[in-house]
């Protein structure tokens, strides 16, 4: 039984493979057919066909689609699609809607995302401490915005982040450790708000350039927490 079930796969097998074998292909013709002297004006007037085109938009320079970057950096216009950098939204006052409820760090599918609870939360039960952000892994995927409950996440059309040291690509994307403005909402005045939050760097908490292994950044690149030189630059550059 075995071996007419094998008898007939193999016959429809060789039907199928005469079949495409009559199939003509009329491509290959051309070539073989040409003499050297005709290949020769085949070649030419190709090369003109394409000459034409990039003549046309020479000449008529409305057409043309790419853009002169970074020549035209003032006038530079991106698709509204374009992701290219993560942000956190921040109100007027400078306040967030995150709940630190973790969850654009679950569905990040490389761990580009580590949120840090506020050890001593003020106003709620939990509140957020670090927003850390790694930018030089991020695959720019938008889960993350899309998950968010709060929509609290934002990509931008921002790609300018070239830089020689790694570390700076892991940053805060929150301005302070604290509540949400919904709750900040809740006290009394701008006094008591201000005390119940407190301001951070974007290179303040569990980032590289404080010192801590990241994954992808050899400890030897690393700067050492106690170091003046990271203090400085922590202040002194933003993202």
């Amino acid at each position: 039984m075995n071996q007419e079930s094998n008898m007939s796969a193999n016959s429809k097998t060789d039907q199928s493979a005469s079949a495409l074998a009559q199939v003509p292909i009329e491509n290959a013709k051309r070539w073989p057919d040409l003499n050297y002297f005709n290949k020769i004006i085949y070649g030419a007037s190709s090369l003109a066909k394409g000459m034409k085109i990039t003549f046309g938009y020479l000449i008529n320079t409305k057409t043309v689609v790419t853009q002169q970057y970074p020549e035209n950096r003032e006038t530079l216009i991106l698709a509204d699609r374009v992701r290219a950098n993560l942000i956190m939204k921040h109100n007027e006052n400078g306040y967030h809607d995150c709940t630190s409820c973790h969850i654009c760090e679950g569905v990040c599918p490389n761990a580009s995302i580590h949120v840090v609870d506020r050890s001593e939360p003020t106003v709620s039960k939990k509140e957020l401490g670090y927003f850390v952000w790694r930018l030089d892994s991020c695959t720019f995927c938008n889960l993350c915005v899309m998950a968010c409950p709060f929509s609290c996440l934002e990509m931008t059309g921002q790609f300018e982040s070239s830089t020689y040291d790694q570390s700076l690509l892991v940053y805060n994307l929150n301005q302070y450790s604290g509540a949400t403005q919904n709750n900040l909402a809740k006290l009394a005045d701008d006094q008591a708000r201000t005390s119940a939050i407190k301001a951070i760097s974007p290179y303040e908490g569990p980032v590289a350039l404080e010192g801590y292994h990241l994954a992808g950044i050899p400890k030897e690149f690393l700067p050492q927490k106690s170091d003046a030189k990271t203090s400085q630059a922590r202040e002194g550059v933003n993202p």
